[in-house]
């Protein structure tokens, strides 16, 4: 039986006819080769069993070695930095007990509101966030075990534009064909773009900006990211193959049609340029803050639901199909705007085990 097991788990093209075949004439034992029959018969079901499990099979996987992170905030972001954990992206538990593990220190307002964190090559993890309604700069630091984190720096990305309102959500993107982060926010600069001004909520019409840097010491200028005629708003990236994929909010208000609504577009390139927006690929509600991850074969997009104060996420195998589990997903009471990312257990082992913050 070694060897014929060896050879199942190795791949190799083993018929149950040629099974019978090479058995009997090397061991002329035709009890080994109804052993041989079953055993493929139990690999066979074990297969399907799997399959039907999907990628809620995870928690119980005992190969995996990662999990997920989610970084968020409550509130307005005054008491910091909140991550929950899950093994499945279904279902996330909130880690130090709900509490907060790192507070904000930057700004003037000093808030640590839409934090996104994303693991570098160095083997940091690294955040960026907003740190307040109204400043031109945005928030950073660094930590190689989400515990213990680097002092916090402001990063004023929007300083050189005098009537700039405000540098909202920023989100980090490391290109590894340029081996640069890509950092991107929301700004309004009014008479930018006079087409769309004079909307509802603070007369705010926002475009995408973006910066590059391979040390967050050193930052290329700051340039337009993304118009396409319309208020947008919390944008994030993911690679997809060969292409980059921009989940967006389409912010726009009255006195145009209201959209507030999830909508994604196609770029060869991290930083762009970025092709028209997809349809919306949320429902009949408001929702802002999309953060997208594959999990095995699944794209998981989740989102903030801020008018029904809770979360909610679609997912699609192929980025044009979607559907719509909000109701399925379960995320700690409170959570707000944030990013999912993926961790190795050990990582989560250790914040499980530290409990209550290292910064307060």
């Amino acid at each position: 039986m070694y060897e014929v097991t060896s050879a199942v788990k190795s791949g190799t093209d083993l018929s149950e006819s040629k099974l019978k075949k090479e058995m009997t004439l090397k061991n002329g034992c035709y009890s080994i080769i109804t052993c041989v029959t079953i055993t493929l018969m139990v690999i066979s079901v074990t297969q399907a069993s799997s399959q039907q499990r999907g990628s809620h099979s995870r928690q119980n996987d005992p190969h995996s070695e990662t999990c997920y992170m989610f970084s968020h905030f409550k509130g307005d972001g005054e008491d910091g930095l909140h991550l929950a954990y899950s093994y499945d992206g279904w279902t996330w538990k909130p880690l130090s007990n709900g509490n907060a593990l790192l507070r904000p220190k930057v700004g003037r307002d000093k808030l640590m509101r839409d934090p996104c964190i994303i693991s570098g090559p160095d083997g940091r993890f690294h955040m960026v966030w907003t740190v307040s309604w109204r400043e031109k700069g945005i928030g950073y630091a660094h930590s190689a075990d989400l515990i213990h984190w680097s002092d916090q720096k402001y990063i004023p990305v929007m300083e050189h534009e005098p009537n700039a309102k405000n540098s909202w959500a920023p989100e980090l993107f490391y290109d590894d064909v340029t081996e640069r982060y890509v950092i991107f926010w929301a700004t309004t600069i009014p008479g930018s773009f006079p087409k769309t001004d004079g909307q509802v909520g603070g007369k705010l019409n926002h475009r995408m900006y973006y910066t590059t840097t391979t040390d967050f010491k050193t930052f290329t200028q700051t340039r337009l990211f993304y118009d396409y005629g319309f208020n947008v708003i919390d944008a994030t990236i993911v690679k997809d193959d060969n292409r980059y994929v921009m989940f967006l909010k389409d912010e726009t208000n009255q006195p145009f049609r209201p959209q507030k609504n999830i909508r994604f577009a196609v770029s060869k390139n991290a930083e762009g340029p970025y092709g028209p927006p997809s349809p919306p690929i949320t429902g009949n509600y408001w929702c802002e803050g999309p953060s997208a991850i594959k999990i095995r074969d699944t794209w998981f997009v989740y989102f903030d639901k801020y008018r029904e104060h809770r979360y909610g996420a679609v997912i699609s195998k192929d980025l044009k199909t979607w559907q719509d589990v909000s109701n399925k997903v379960n995320f700690p009471r409170g959570t707000r705007h944030g990013t999912v990312f993926e961790v190795s257990k050990v990582i989560l082992s250790r914040l499980l085990a530290a409990g209550q913050p290292a910064h307060n």
